[in-house]
């Protein structure tokens, strides 16, 4: 078996990465040190590829990407541009509307994970994998644990809604989901 990596699957990804890191340099984690913005990106990634054993590009890099039009100044056709139309539009279907108040944005998510597109799966339930491990390893500052408890039921509201759901990653969601506070 070679060990090659396809060049322009890894110039690709290599790059999702850097314009991740790019976008979102400024930004921070809500936990106690205050960890980089771009450790949750690639905490996705690694869930995918190392733990799931997902190796679509277009998957990974919309992983890196998943966060870029919500939380930075990143436009779809930014995206697009970069990175084609099929990753821009992963993006975009695991985007938030900020514009809404985040309970309508909360239902909003619970409501469209019934119709994420099979690429989309992985990437939503890595986000909700990572961002729970997040919870119960480092909280965010102020939060107490009603808040916290709160969050992972309404993240398994949304992983229950997700059509046929990969099994391994449904059972790293289960896993995490078991150390609910």
């Amino acid at each position: 078996m070679s060990k090659e990596l396809d060049r322009e699957a890894f110039s690709n990804f290599v790059r999702a990465l850097a314009f991740a890191s790019r976008k979102h340099s400024q930004q921070r984690r809500k936990d106690a040190d205050a960890s980089p913005y771009i450790n949750h990106p690639i905490a996705l990634v690694s869930i995918l590829a190392v733990e799931a054993g997902i190796n679509d590009c277009d998957t990974l890099c919309a992983a890196l990407l998943h966060d870029t039009i919500e939380d930075t100044d990143t436009s779809v056709e930014e995206l697009v541009e970069a990175f084609g139309g099929p990753v821009a539009s992963l993006v975009q279907e695991v985007t938030d509307d900020k514009r809404l108040p985040k309970a309508e944005r909360k239902l909003r998510q619970v409501e469209h994970a019934a119709h994420l597109s099979p690429k989309a799966r992985p990437v939503k339930l890595a986000d909700k994998i990572a961002n729970l491990r997040d919870v119960a390893d480092s909280p965010p500052v102020n939060w107490p644990l009603a808040r916290r408890q709160e969050y992972f039921d309404w993240a398994k509201q949304v992983v229950d809604k997700i059509p046929d759901p990969p099994a391994g990653l449904l059972s790293l969601f289960m896993a995490i989901y078991g150390r609910r506070p």
